[in-house]
């Protein structure tokens, strides 16, 4: 994407934004800062509905900075013995699984915090403020929080996967019990029968509770690859799963555990 054209769509952007909440746009030409400033007015924005301009103008800046970033396909994932299950490291906003798992929380809205660096907030950030809308529809039709361990499905908006499979993990603080590892394990398995009902070929897995949720990243990715490993094989299924991690940590866990 052009810088010109960025810039001009970020400020349209920030400006609509703004004028919402009745709020004074920032006086800066500086795409690094307005694009600061779009991200913390859109994680902070109720699911309000929004115009078609709008959508039109988010939609492309957003498809256009995926692009920049590359886009990541499947088979790019190092494939472990068993070919269903493969391993990748990178930003899971750019990998065009035909799923996505997003680590969300209890509200399934995505987070509130501007800015900050966890896996929901990125997925909602990049995916558009119609994601927000979207769970926002959805958990008015259940009518109570996301329990632990399940799984919902939503539109991928502007990812290049197809769709977003959510699942709340335990808060295990640290310290996790047996009902926080049998919740865990719950997660992947809701996962995955979700995106079998969905007739979806590839699911690529965030670590699950392993960030602000503190479930320890080694047992957590023991809970993972055996929930999803044992999955598989009660269905017989040929579905590829893909582990995505961010860090070296969990890179190297889960390369011991698919002995890569």
């Amino acid at each position: 994407m052009e810088e010109a054209r960025k810039l001009q769509l970020l400020k349209g952007l920030v400006d609509t934004l703004c004028a919402e909440r009745d709020v004074a746009p920032p006086q800066t030409c500086d795409a690094v800062e307005l694009w600061s400033a779009f991200r913390a007015l859109v994680n902070t924005r109720p699911p309000w509905s929004v115009g078609e301009t709008f959508l039109a103008e988010q939609d492309e800046l957003l498809q256009g900075l995926i692009a920049e970033a590359v886009v990541h396909a499947v088979d790019e994932a190092k494939a472990s013995a068993d070919p269903r299950m493969r391993l990748w490291r990178g930003d899971i906003t750019t990998f065009a699984a035909d799923a996505i798992v997003n680590a969300a929380n209890s509200q399934m809205l995505g987070c509130w915090t501007p800015g900050h660096q966890c896996i929901d907030n990125a997925i909602h950030t990049f995916a558009g403020v119609q994601l927000r809308i979207e769970c926002a529809r959805i958990m008015g039709e259940q009518g109570h929080e996301e329990p632990t361990g399940q799984a919902k499905v939503t539109d991928a908006y502007n990812l290049p996967s197809n769709r977003i499979i959510h699942t709340v993990g335990p808060i295990a603080n640290g310290i996790p019990t047996v009902r926080h590892r049998v919740q865990l394990a719950s997660c992947y398995r809701a996962c995955l029968d979700a995106a079998a009902a969905e007739g979806l070929c590839s699911v690529a897995f965030c670590c699950i509770s392993t960030g602000v949720f503190g479930f320890p990243q080694g047992e957590a990715a023991r809970i993972a690859v055996r929930a999803v490993k044992t999955w598989l094989n009660e269905h017989d299924s040929v579905m590829t799963v893909v582990f995505n991690v961010f860090g070296e940590t969990d890179e190297r866990l889960y390369r011991e555990l698919l002995g890569l």
